[in-house]
């Protein structure tokens, strides 16, 4: 086991071998069989291969092989869709388990530290470009780092996001009233799509909004999916601490990147509400008020908007009437207890950082409710095909840009795929040679439903959706915050 968490809270240590969490996974769902159902049209690769390995097991008494359940963990790729959260902490736990007992190729390591390979390609964008256009060198520069010599990659912009944010000062904080954001960028669009970056802060300023670009780093999604545990706290331990400055300093934290809002709201703080430390502070509070858990709820509400005078729709989760009269009225007896993955991380700074997140089509559309939005220009006239990714339906937030767009003037907008559909990158997954072929068959479905459309351009706020839907169709693809950038700077008047 990794010494990251021995000195933290020996509790979380076990001596379970992989293997046996594996098959507590496959157990567990086959004796339920919900998602058999449920998932039996998505795309998803998981969970047939886990009702297969089941059911041979119920016939033939014929047990699943070590490697067949390294290889069945590996097919998940946390979409975050299946229903039990209890389900998808195992797979992770099984995931990690597997890695601190076998260890991870140099080729995983180097794939899932996006920052790092953005960073090297981005130092020397011209002769990194260079080399990936010769054919021949590509493919064996792709070999080496263990992605498929197919895999399309974009061209590393010539500036890059950072210089650019540098040169407009976004790296300093600003005084002032009105609506601030710490703008979290994600890896993404900071080293492979720049131009989404700097749509966000034109979008964002054309509406008053002072823009400020903290010190951050990966969200850990990447390392999160190939159980690189050790990777993922340090990574989200200090971003945590950024991100807690910016917010008790007035600013509200916004990504364009539906991954990393599903990272800083639904995963990180996942169990927040149920830690102990919580347990015991809300019922002190229910102490203080006579036992009035309406005065209670009123009461962490009230402090979730202190900062900045508002708090996201996640939020509200964590003071639900129904939650807070669980915490104070059941004697602790492992009822909603905290299970989540992060769960030896301070539970009170987990809840603050995920009730001031937003993705960036959430806090827009949440602007135009409060009539705080700047009307922008009319969108291009092209036909629009809008897919609403993974991560972004599984925060509960409907779909705000399709909302947003719609609005707009001389809009042509059409939806794409339902809620089982998923363009099957994965994250890093899709770009490994060994899930190259089984990205793709995941993403068929959606791409052929996106063909019938025949439209102009694919529209999407995920940008590894962007990577697939350019893999395999030969449509233009763009983020939402591009399309509206451009509405806005096209109005008569409207600055550079």
């Amino acid at each position: 086991m990794n010494a990251y968490w021995d000195h933290r809270n020996a509790a979380v240590m076990t001596n379970t071998e992989p293997e046996i969490l594996a098959q507590g996974v496959v157990t567990l769902c086959t004796g339920c069989g919900h998602c058999r159902d449920m998932l039996a049209d998505a795309p998803c690769q998981f969970f047939p291969h886990l009702y297969a390995l089941g059911d041979r097991a119920r016939k033939s008494r014929m047990k699943p092989s070590s490697a067949e359940l390294k290889d069945l963990i590996d097919l998940c790729n946390a979409c975050g869709q299946c229903p039990c959260q209890s389900v998808q902490l195992q797979i992770r736990q099984a995931k990690n388990a597997f890695v601190d007992r076998d260890g991870l190729p140099l080729t995983v390591r180097l794939v899932e530290d996006v920052q790092l390979v953005g960073r090297l390609c981005g130092t020397f964008p011209q002769l990194t470009n260079l080399i990936m256009r010769i054919r021949p060198v590509a493919r064996i520069m792709k070999r080496a780092l263990g992605v498929h010599p197919d895999r399309k990659l974009p061209d590393i912009a010539s500036e890059s996001f950072d210089a650019w944010a540098k040169a407009r000062g976004l790296g300093r904080m600003r005084e002032g009233a009105g609506r601030k954001v710490a703008y979290f960028v994600g890896c993404t669009a900071r080293y492979l799509f720049p131009e989404v970056a700097k749509a966000t802060v034109v979008v964002l300023e054309a509406n008053g909004v002072s823009v400020h670009v903290p010190e951050q780093t990966c969200c850990g999604m990447p390392t999160y999916l190939e159980g690189d545990r050790n990777f993922t706290f340090r990574l989200a331990e200090a971003n945590l601490k950024v991100l807690k400055h910016c917010i008790e300093a007035g600013y509200d934290v916004v990504t364009a990147c539906p991954t990393c809002s599903f990272a800083l709201k639904s995963v990180l703080a996942r169990g927040a509400q149920y830690s102990p430390a919580r347990r015991e502070r809300v019922k002190a509070l229910a102490e203080a008020a006579g036992g009035d858990t309406k005065i209670v709820c009123d009461q962490l509400e009230a402090e979730a908007k202190s900062f900045t005078g508002r708090a996201n729709a996640f939020a509200r989760d964590f003071y639900k009437p129904w939650v807070i009269n669980q915490l104070v009225g059941r004697r602790y007896a492992g009822e909603a207890k905290e299970e989540g993955y992060f769960a030896i991380l301070d539970a009170e700074l987990r809840i603050l950082i995920a009730s001031h997140t937003w993705e960036l089509g959430e806090y827009l559309r949440d602007m135009d409710a409060a009539d705080e939005l700047t009307p922008a220009g009319a969108l291009p006239a092209e036909k629009f095909a809008y897919f609403a990714p993974c991560h972004l339906r599984e925060q509960s937030i409907g779909q705000p840009w399709a909302d947003l767009l719609a609005k707009q003037p001389g809009t042509h907008l059409t939806e794409v795929g339902d809620t089982t559909d998923c363009c099957g990158l994965g994250g890093t997954m899709g770009f490994k040679a060994k899930f190259h072929d089984v990205s793709l068959a995941m993403g068929r479905n959606l791409m052929e439903k996106t063909s019938t459309l025949a439209p102009d351009r694919v529209l999407t706020e995920c940008l590894g959706c962007r990577l697939q839907f350019t893999q395999m169709l030969n449509y233009p693809v763009s983020h939402p915050v591009e399309v509206l950038a451009k509405a806005y700077s096209d109005r008569p008047g409207a600055s550079g």
